[in-house]
């Protein structure tokens, strides 16, 4: 009796208690509430909309074209044995990596979709592909908010090293015997023709026009990031109201006895209870707290960038809902992540002991990195997102070869009969 009441508190009385709450909030508020989505508003129009359309076009016209499935026999060599996914999954990386959230989420729906991986690898490559992009950490974080260009590296550094990580724990994430054995047919057939061989029969089993192929991803890709800034907007009114009610400050209260047991500033609660809302907030609340360390505050932005914020889980959520993927372990995975991004930043700070927090830092005089939404900022972040991506995919495209290779000498060597003199 107690489990089904509990159940009932949980799924069905919470949720409709804090939706009338947040609508008597509005009403109260209604000036700041609209304020707050003009704000939501204006980042999605001028920085997501625009950034993200290009990536979420191309991304759909190079699945329905093949060369997805034509990049995962390549790459299948280093994708299968370190993080336990197949090489479709690499492409999902290298856009993640590059472009930001939450395009991971929306290619790795994708790929299950098309059944280019089972439930239990889009799972695991989930966990790690839905990342923030590199221009995020270095413009709108690093000198935007803590106005301190040189934290942008180390912000980076260890985002990626903890999604890489997070990417190798997560690859035991319910392992089987009978995975190791999906490599084995790549051994001894040349890996080249297979690609090739994948690619003409995607295109086939696809069978749609170019114009209808990209007509169908312009569509689908619209309707996506609409949903995206739906969700930008309400989490932006939602976070605003909390402040305005006085949430947030009851919860900081309660977290910073969290944060003074770690060893971070106290002083930095607001900003940690923010960004467990939302990411934007998040940061710009750790990067004005005043009479903070800069160490402690790139600390926070690291482990708030990692976690992503929950207006970012529930994007993920709602772009996988069309599919079986569970939504538990890439939350669970996002803590991981966030504790590792601190972890790292630290060791950064320590024991590598990385010039990195010097003031007299060299930049090039027209490098334009705060977001900002104008023709020329779209351009650059576009054309900086795809060399990162493709260099990402060039990289991996090596070690697999190198791989391919290395096997092949191998498997020759050890088929070599002794000579016996």
């Amino acid at each position: 009796m107690f489990k089904t009441s509990y159940r009932n508190i949980l799924h069905f009385y919470l949720p409709g208690i804090i939706a009338v709450v947040v609508t008597i909030a509005l009403v109260i508020y209604p000036k700041e509430a609209f304020e707050a989505a003009l704000n939501g508003l204006s980042i999605w129009w001028n920085i997501v909309f625009p950034a993200l359309l290009p990536f979420f076009i191309f991304s759909q016209v190079l699945i329905g074209l093949g060369v997805v499935h034509f990049l995962g026999v390549l790459l299948e060599p280093v994708m299968r044995p370190l993080f336990n996914v197949p090489g479709t999954g690499s492409f999902v990386m290298a856009m993640g990596l590059a472009s930001g959230f939450p395009i991971g989420a929306v290619l790795t729906s994708k790929l299950r979709q098309q059944k280019l991986c089972n439930k239990v690898e889009a799972e695991r490559l989930l966990s790690f592909v839905n990342t923030a992009d590199p221009l995020f950490m270095f413009g709108a974080v690093a000198v935007g908010m803590l106005h301190a260009p040189q934290a942008g590296p180390v912000i980076a550094a260890a985002h990626y090293l903890s999604s890489i990580s997070v990417g190798f724990v997560m690859r035991f994430y319910k392992a089987r015997p009978s995975e190791k054995e999906k490599n084995k047919p790549l051994e001894n057939k040349n890996i080249l023709t297979l690609a090739f061989e994948a690619l003409v029969k995607a295109r086939k089993e696809d069978g749609r026009p170019f114009g209808r192929l990209m007509g169908e991803a312009i569509k689908d890709s619209v309707n996506t990031l609409l949903l995206i800034g739906g969700f930008i907007i309400l989490f932006s009114v939602i976070i605003s109201v909390l402040d305005l009610v006085g949430v947030v400050a009851l919860f900081s209260s309660g977290f910073s006895h969290l944060l003074s047991l770690i060893g971070l500033d106290t002083a930095l609660s607001p900003a940690f209870i923010s960004g467990l809302f939302e990411i934007d907030l998040g940061c710009q609340f750790a990067g004005t707290v005043q009479g903070v360390p800069l160490e402690h505050r790139i600390i926070a932005v690291s482990a708030i960038i990692a976690w992503s914020g929950l207006s970012v889980h529930a994007q993920v959520a709602s772009i996988i809902s069309p599919t079986d993927i569970n939504i538990f372990p890439y939350i669970c995975a996002r803590f991981l992540h966030a504790a590792l991004a601190g972890l790292y930043c630290l060791l950064l700070f320590g024991p590598l002991g990385l010039p990195v927090l010097r003031s007299a830092r060299t930049l090039p005089v027209f490098l334009q990195t705060v977001p900002q939404g104008s023709l020329p900022f779209w351009y650059e972040r576009t054309i900086f997102m795809g060399e990162r991506a493709l260099g990402i995919l060039l990289f991996l495209l090596a070690v697999s070869l190198l791989f391919c290779i290395y096997k092949k000498i191998k498997a020759k060597t050890g088929k070599t009969p002794a000579r016996h003199f």
